[in-house]
């Protein structure tokens, strides 16, 4: 089972149908029990960073990071994947995760923010979670601050400078596109991570 975590801000059901359309089975859930039976977890993300204070409040983030400890394979989405830092200058005094040694910020220099739109991403080689995506492929964008590229970074994207499209550490990943929004390389994606084994 794969607990797609519910805090209570965006829509899950794009990507609850985007998960059962690479077969794979997941279930909502806001229960910190729920997520401690997962066998992987999706923290899908739309809206601020601060939204760690409702993980937190909800015992979500402690059980996510047990899990973690334990070896379950995690993915985040959009502000999921900035969750996954050590923090961000959108909301200095909330805590990520920290399972990635960097700090998010605001786009600093050219473009519109929020960058909203289709951009391609580079493909770093040896990453699991984007094995058989094409290098240069097109992937849908929605946020106003990023990661910057790191030792983690899998997957960069030029917007106003190079940033961290995709990270993975491990069994610890993130995108910070919307795979569910992304078309059949989104859905490649996602079978990547649904395929890793537990």
């Amino acid at each position: 089972m794969i607990a797609v975590i519910d805090y209570k801000a965006g829509n899950l059901t794009s990507v609850i149908k985007a998960l059962r359309a690479v077969e794979a089975h997941p279930q909502v859930t806001e229960d910190p029990e729920v997520v401690r039976r997962a066998s992987k977890i999706v923290l899908p993300g739309v809206g601020h960073f601060s939204g760690t204070a409702f993980l937190e409040q909800h015992g979500l983030k402690q059980a996510i990071a047990e899990r973690v400890a334990e070896g379950v394979p995690l993915l985040g989405i959009c502000v999921g994947l900035q969750w996954l830092y050590q923090g961000s200058t959108e909301a200095p005094d909330a805590p990520g995760f920290g399972f990635f040694p960097a700090m998010c910020s605001r786009f600093e220099g050219g473009g519109k923010v929020p960058h909203v739109g289709w951009n391609a991403i580079a493909v770093k080689e040896g990453s699991r979670l984007l094995a058989s995506v094409p290098d240069g492929s097109f992937v849908y964008f929605t946020h106003s601050f990023r990661a910057p590229v790191t030792a983690e970074t899998v997957g960069t994207t030029e917007y106003g400078g190079a940033f961290t499209a995709a990270a993975e550490r491990d069994h610890v990943m993130g995108v910070q596109f919307h795979p569910e929004k992304s078309g059949v390389t989104g859905l490649r994606i996602l079978r990547n991570f649904v395929e890793i084994p537990c």
